[in-house]
């Protein structure tokens, strides 16, 4: 079966065509979700945000010209949307990297729970802990140096790419994500036994007090349920752009799993049909 582009995709959803609307969505929702994800850490919060995105995206369809790719017109979209969109429960709390320390030196160690008391494998739990660490981290940057790292090194996108989603320069948008692997890596050098093993935070230690502390639900996985492949599959050439990096920080993040996120292109074409809105 041939396979549609983009541009195609689009022409005829201008055209009222629902079915081309349908794969244009679901072509892109996945990209969508998982960058809201690492912006906003909790799952129902990113999958309002993908779909507030998407909603613009194609209620603004009728705008686009094609005079850029369409993939570069969405993102930026998706960029001003949570570059504006209200505080997260996460943002709220205003946590720094310093804050960040005190809270996880503050967590006990301790065995993992009972299996048998669990709805989940151990290794689960385990592989949650540790993604939701991780993507907590990154809340401790500002949102933009938060999208400078989570566009160019988590999803691996070239600095022209990037910065045109972010309507910088591209010398404006390394130095964003220069200064965002700065802070990031030197804390976690110092406080994450995945990258410093001198450390002594584990996330097998830490799991079951962030249970008690409602950090982490094994009865509602945030970071470890749909996955689609590890990030590192959805941009493999990132690594090797890698300069004068700690190559084991960066695969850190590089290893995170793609999720499939909601279905929004069901729920779009209910909203299309429901509203009698046109594309067109």
């Amino acid at each position: 079966m041939m396979v549609e582009n983009d541009e195609t995709l689009v022409l005829r959803a201008q055209n009222g065509d629902m079915t081309a609307l349908d794969t244009l969505v679901r072509n892109h929702q996945s990209w969508v979700f998982n960058l809201a994800l690492r912006m906003v850490w909790r799952r129902n919060v990113a999958e309002d945000a993908a779909q507030e995105i998407m909603i613009k995206a194609v209620t603004h369809l009728g705008n686009f010209e094609g005079r850029s790719k369409f993939s570069t017109w969405l993102h930026r979209i998706a960029v001003n949307h949570l570059l504006n969109v209200r505080k997260s429960e996460m943002e709220e709390k205003s946590m720094t990297f310093t804050d960040m320390a005190a809270s996880l030196e503050g967590v006990q160690d301790e065995e993992l729970p009972d299996p048998r008391a669990l709805p989940v494998e151990t290794h689960l739990l385990v592989e949650e802990a540790r993604l939701g660490c991780i993507t907590a981290m990154l809340m401790c940057l500002e949102r933009r140096q938060r999208l400078a790292f989570v566009l160019g090194e988590v999803f691996g996108e070239s600095s022209e790419t990037a910065a045109a989603a972010m309507e910088v320069t591209p010398a404006n948008f390394r130095q964003l994500l220069s200064r965002a692997r700065q802070d990031l890596y030197q804390f976690m050098h110092d406080k994450c036994g995945l990258v410093n093993r001198a450390n002594p935070c584990r996330c097998a230690r830490k799991a079951s007090d962030f249970m008690r502390a409602g950090w982490l639900d094994p009865a509602n996985l945030q970071f470890t349920k749909d996955r689609i492949h590890a990030v590192r599959q959805h941009s493999a050439a990132l690594l090797s752009e890698l300069e004068g990096m700690d190559r084991e920080h960066a695969e850190l993040y590089h290893a995170q799993p793609m999720l499939t996120g909601p279905d929004l292109a069901a729920r779009l074409r209910s909203l299309v049909q429901q509203s009698g809105f046109s594309v067109e």
